[in-house]
């Protein structure tokens, strides 16, 4: 497992990744940003972001807008952050997970 902020990165085999999300890896998936990554949080203050640099898919469960969001690194990749050190991943599938927390009535992502 891989944390950077809040976000968590979970290594998944890819037999266990639902036949939907790898259908959908085969599309072009998530846009990337500005500088070419794939952004797998934003900072609502102050823009910076968590994202991966290298080649891959982002996707998400289809249908779920605020679903799980799957990785997929055919050669590896770096998480990395304005505000936090790198953190190299090994290609593969990965399952990205949001930090959420509870408030009364309501659940949100953590802002960062």
């Amino acid at each position: 497992m891989f944390r950077q902020g809040d976000v968590l990165i979970v290594p998944v085999a890819e037999e266990t990744v639902p036949p939907r999300v790898v259908d959908a890896a085969r599309t072009p998936g998530e846009p990337r940003d500005a500088w070419g990554r794939l952004v797998l949080a934003l900072g609502e203050v102050t823009g910076h972001a968590h994202a991966v640099a290298g080649p891959g898919r982002l996707v998400r469960e289809p249908g779920d807008e605020l679903g799980p969001m799957f990785l997929h690194l055919p050669e590896g990749g770096r998480v990395v952050h304005e505000e936090h050190a790198a953190i190299p991943l090994p290609k593969g599938w990965f399952r990205v997970v949001r930090q959420r927390e509870y408030l009364p009535g309501a659940v949100r992502m953590v802002a960062d």
